[in-house]
């Protein structure tokens, strides 16, 4: 039994092996991982407060041969939560979220960090946010930059693309607030007020994503697919589409070694290593320098500014961009056909 905020919180087998030992780390066990977040649990409710929350469980361990069920392949023996799970203590709270199909489905819905150690006791590795709240899960209040490396780059190319952003954002008269993605990329997340929709956020992130581009030439792409890419750091507006989540600030990540995804200060990107931020380490950092995110809810800013540059970007020929491949057709969209091979067929 252990207290998390206040109650009772009962882990079943606290000494199963979720993260095998590395040579670099010691074996994580279900208990460290509720322990951790616990711990962090000021940063991580301030990321998931609210917000229906999609959960990544591995309930048999973060071990090799493990498989994890996508949108096209299921049956893995990890797997990606959107409905509360059946027997949910009655502290748990839903909130109802519509999926680009039109289903719905009642996710879970963080309101106090019990919930957080209940779902980690439930072999939840990584919490996965809606950018929405509850009162209003149709319109976002956080506009997401995700920064991905692609093949031949690496953590310190995001990194040069994110002072540049950290330049844009300051142009735009916005505050950005950066962590690691827990592996080699950069998130920036952005408060927005919640007027606009999904599309109108998406849009926004492809303009931002577009004047990266035009500001480091062969650094930068928007190009929805893989093989048009290059060496170059992905933008993934896609991410800001409705039903696409990014891991959580503070979330562990289902690689070897347990590495978390950090909060960050702009100005210790640079010389930060992201595989340092661990289940073991985290919880000192945090307890020395609190929650680097802390101020994320100061201020929500007018996505006017990037919409308007959208729209001037559509005078000029450059409109939507592709969708991921299970949504339905979307407004505006361009033909889901890599332009490559569609010049081939022609």
């Amino acid at each position: 039994m252990v207290d998390a905020g206040g109650r009772d919180l009962r882990v079943s087998n606290p000494e199963r092996v979720i993260f095998p030992m590395t040579e670099r780390s010691r074996a994580v066990t279900k208990l460290d991982i509720v322990e951790y977040y616990l711990a962090v649990g000021d940063g991580i409710m301030r990321a998931l407060q609210r917000r229906p929350t999609t959960l990544e469980r591995w309930p048999k361990g973060v071990h090799p041969g493990i498989v994890i069920s996508t949108r096209e392949r299921g049956g893995g023996d990890a797997f990606f939560q959107k409905r509360i799970p059946r027997g949910a203590p009655d502290y748990v709270q839903t909130s109802r979220i519509q999926f680009p199909s039109g289903r719905s489905a009642d996710e879970i819905c963080p309101t106090e960090v019990a919930v957080v150690g209940w779902a980690a006791q439930m072999g939840t590795i990584t919490f996965h946010p809606w950018p929405v709240r509850s009162d209003d899960v149709d319109h976002p209040d956080e506009l997401r930059i995700d920064l991905d490396p692609q093949p031949g780059t690496d953590f310190a190319d995001a990194v040069r693309v994110a002072a540049e952003a950290r330049v844009l954002l300051h142009e735009l008269g916005y505050i950005g607030f950066p962590k690691t993605s827990g592996g080699r990329g950069v998130h920036i997340y952005v408060r927005i007020a919640p007027r606009w929709t999904f599309t109108d956020v998406r849009h926004a992130a492809i303009t931002f994503g577009r004047e990266l581009e035009r500001r480091l030439p062969g650094q930068v792409t928007t190009n929805w697919w893989k093989e048009e890419r290059g060496q170059r750091i992905f933008v993934d507006y896609n991410q800001n589409a409705r039903d696409r989540t990014i891991a959580s600030a503070y979330s562990i990540r289902p690689k070897a070694g347990a590495p978390v995804s950090a909060p960050v200060a702009w100005d210790e990107l640079p010389t930060v290593a992201p595989e340092d931020f661990t289940v073991a380490t985290m919880p000192a950092r945090f307890a020395e320098v609190g929650d680097l995110h802390a101020a994320i809810d100061d201020a929500a800013h007018s996505l006017q500014p990037l919409l308007d540059m959208y729209e001037t970007d559509g005078t000029e020929g450059k409109g939507d961009l592709p969708y991921p491949p299970d949504y339905p057709k979307m407004p505006g969209e361009p033909k889901r056909v890599q332009p490559s091979r569609d010049r081939d067929r022609r």
